[in-house]
């Protein structure tokens, strides 16, 4: 016997399923200081002297904001230079952190600066890795199932656009130091991360294999 759906859970169905998949672009303040202070950061931490702050992407990093909104997530990130309560890292560079892309915890995914400008979010790696930062992730608001649902699909949306070779989570940047990849002159330069947790980077994995990225170095 065929079942048949009430119309308005119908369109609720379809709402969504479609709202996995949309990008919203939503860029952060790009001015000709963040310019200057992003090339300065390549030049500086990394010995790479551009004209333009473009990157060659090979990885993506996960990450969690530990901020309850995207609202206030966004704010943390649009200035071009470090807040005053960032004063670990604000005297290695005056560039603020940020992301190319946010999720929020309905799992909207915005863009929050073009894919290939560089980010300041991964120590060493910057250079080469596009970064998502989940909305969120702190002990009383874990990440969503939406999110895991949009992480899963910007990943395969990058992967099919880039040569992306690894899949990290930010807990995981280290293991990098005796890569190629890693690129940072500072040997004192690192900070411990947890983001975006063990339980949700075993997820993505577990649903993105057939990608078959790269194995991280040991």
């Amino acid at each position: 016997m065929k079942t048949v759906l009430p119309i308005g859970i119908m369109l609720l169905l379809l709402i969504s399923c479609g709202s996995t998949g949309n990008i919203l672009d939503k860029p952060i303040t790009f001015n000709e200081e963040r310019n200057s202070l992003t090339l300065e950061y390549l030049s500086d931490r990394y010995g790479l002297d551009r004209d333009t702050p473009q990157i060659d992407p090979k990885m993506i990093v996960l990450h969690w904001t530990v901020i309850p909104t995207f609202e206030k997530s966004f704010e943390a990130f649009d200035a071009p230079t470090l807040p005053n309560w960032r004063p670990e890292i604000k005297d290695l560079s005056g560039l603020n952190v940020s992301s190319q892309f946010m999720v929020d915890r309905d799992g909207t995914i915005y863009r929050l600066m073009p894919e290939t400008t560089m980010a300041r979010h991964v120590i060493g790696l910057n250079h080469c890795a596009i970064g998502v930062e989940n909305v969120g992730g702190a002990a009383d608001q874990p990440l969503t199932k939406a999110q895991l649902r949009s992480n899963v699909w910007l990943i395969r949306y990058l992967a099919e656009k880039y040569p992306i070779d690894y899949l990290i989570g930010h807990y995981e940047y280290q293991r990098f130091e005796d890569h190629p990849l890693w690129l940072e002159k500072d040997d004192s330069y690192r900070t411990k991360k947890t983001d975006p947790g063990v339980d949700f980077m075993t997820k993505v994995r577990n649903k993105v294999k057939d990608l078959n990225f790269k194995e991280l170095p040991k």
